[in-house]
């Protein structure tokens, strides 16, 4: 903090026109509670300091307050956008601990759902973003369209945001029967938006002023600030964690990687649109190769009983109060677990002590390092730049500063 004040108290000669400005940490056109110190030259970003930590959300202790378990809801909070992406990537990591690998069909339900999860993930960023440049049309219908795929994940979890959809070796509940028709019926759906955003936006001059070579990072600065996900793509490099370490089968699923030229917010754009098509191909996949079997690993060290036997013996009672007071024994050790959210790398670093509790959970959060890139995406642009720049930055606030 002393270093911005000093850094934004150096005195100007009056005749120039240097300002300094603070935009937030409310501002209307600032999707979470973020502060941006601004000096400009008329209108000219000269230099813009970001502050981040507004919500004060301690999301990192409260893990360890809790069991393993208790722990699952805190990640769907980290990005509400796309929670089951959080979800599988925390209890990843404690599998990791424990030596368990969940049968196939469950992985493959955490894949379809995962992409889900992106799919709403990029339509949210891209319906904001163009309606903040002025194209509300597309917001609307974007969000249309999410809608039907939140009716998809609230008949599969229970829940359309705050879904706590995976448990330790499995996940709560199976697909439901139609869920190849409501899938079908939604990506319909999306295609036809898809086109109609394509027609509204890609070509239309406005639009592509405000985006084109706007927000410019290059592919190895974004890599020194640890920049990742389609920010990254957008710069052309073709860094993808379910490429690069896959998990939950991603290997066995034929998808490409969308990749930018110029890394500005136009590319962002088309990375993102590009991203959802390769979502959708994968999600297809998985419902034509899904295999039949359990959700869940039988092991009663870390699964509960089934409802019947926890209700008609008292096995089945002292099982299930056991797990739920003591928590899981997770073995001693550490474990760094990524996954590829929806803005990029979301990591974990799970440390155990062999309680029933996380010992310390440690969360690399994509949007933090984008964050830190943003003055240097801004520096030369017109005021105006933020709004368009950030909103396709994507910024979770929960995410954040967890």
């Amino acid at each position: 903090m002393a270093a911005v004040e000093q850094r934004f108290s150096i005195e100007v000669d009056p005749s120039e026109e240097i300002m300094d400005i603070q935009m937030g940490p409310a501002h209307p056109a600032t999707h979470g509670t973020i502060k941006f110190n601004l000096k400009l030259d008329g209108e000219v970003i000269l230099a813009c300091d970001t502050e981040v930590g507004y919500l004060h959300r301690g999301f990192e202790k409260m893990i360890e307050q809790g069991t393993w378990t208790q722990a699952i809801p805190y990640t769907d909070r980290l990005n509400y956008v796309s929670p089951l992406i959080n979800n599988v990537g925390f209890i990843l990591g404690v599998e990791r601990l424990c030596g368990i690998e969940v049968p196939p069909r469950c992985q493959v339900i955490r894949v379809i759902m995962s992409e889900i999860s992106r799919i709403c993930d990029h339509l949210t960023c891209l319906g904001m973003g163009a309606a903040e440049a002025g194209a509300q049309t597309v917001g609307f219908l974007t969000n249309e369209s999410r809608e039907f795929l939140w009716d998809i994940v609230e008949a599969v979890t229970g829940a359309r945001l705050t879904i706590s959809y995976t448990r330790i070796g499995g996940v709560t509940r199976d697909l439901p029967f139609d869920i190849r028709e409501r899938v079908a019926a939604a990506f319909t759906n999306l295609r036809g938006v898809l086109d109609d955003c394509d027609k509204l936006l890609t070509r239309n001059r406005i639009f592509y002023d405000r985006m084109s070579g706007v927000g410019i990072i290059s592919a190895e600065e974004a890599i020194s600030y640890g920049v990742t996900g389609p920010l990254l793509r957008a710069a052309g490099v073709a860094y993808d964690v379910r490429k690069a370490q896959p998990y939950s089968g991603y290997e066995r699923f034929d998808f490409e990687i969308p990749l930018g030229a110029t890394g500005d917010n136009y590319d962002r754009f088309l990375v993102r649109v590009n991203e959802i098509e390769q979502s959708m191909r994968i999600v297809e996949q998985g419902l034509r190769e899904l295999p039949d079997g359990p959700i869940r690993i039988d092991d009663p060290r870390y699964v509960l009983p089934e409802k019947h036997r926890v209700y008609t013996s008292i096995e089945g009672l002292m099982h299930h109060f056991k797990l739920i007071m003591e928590g899981a024994k997770v073995p001693a050790g550490e474990v760094y677990q990524a996954v590829e959210g929806g803005n990029g790398e979301l990591g974990f670093y799970i440390v155990s002590d062999g309680s029933g509790r996380p010992y310390r959970c440690r969360v690399r959060p994509p949007c933090f390092y984008s964050m830190g890139a943003l003055g240097a995406m801004l520096k030369g642009h017109m005021v105006a730049d933020i709004i368009t720049t950030f909103g396709m930055v994507n910024m979770i606030g929960g995410e954040c500063d967890r």
